[in-house]
């Protein structure tokens, strides 16, 4: 795998807000682990904006799609897609950016998803 790949990584967020953040984070830390440099905007923009106004989630989403553009690769991670997954796949296609699926076993996460999440603060 080329090192210092920038990866746009996928995976759900709204619908169990602290477990999906926990496991973005745990995605971005696998990415990591392979020698990629990896980007969650979902993991940034809902610190700034508020997901549940419809406005503000549509600039998020957009400024995300801005990021995925200089993306070398999307990895969409976890078993299942959410919406928002299936909109960045689509954009990714438009932009040819390949798309790598890794699931939740690839990273880790149904293992001992509790001590991962609690592995995943940073700093204090």
């Amino acid at each position: 795998m080329e090192h210092n790949k920038l990866v746009y990584i996928a995976s759900p967020y709204s619908g169990g807000v602290e477990r999906n953040v926990a496991f973005a984070k745990a995605a971005c830390r696998y990415a990591m682990k392979q020698g990629v440099t990896p980007i969650a905007s979902h993991l940034l923009y809902p610190q700034m904006l508020d997901d549940k106004v419809p406005e503000e989630r549509n600039l998020g989403t957009g400024m995300g799609l801005r990021i995925l553009k200089v993306c070398d690769e999307i990895w969409a991670c976890g078993n299942e897609l959410s919406s928002g997954m299936e909109q960045e796949i689509r954009a990714a296609r438009r932009f040819r950016i390949p798309l790598r699926r890794v699931s939740e076993q690839e990273i880790g996460w149904g293992l001992c998803e509790a001590p991962v999440q609690k592995g995943m603060e940073m700093g204090g």
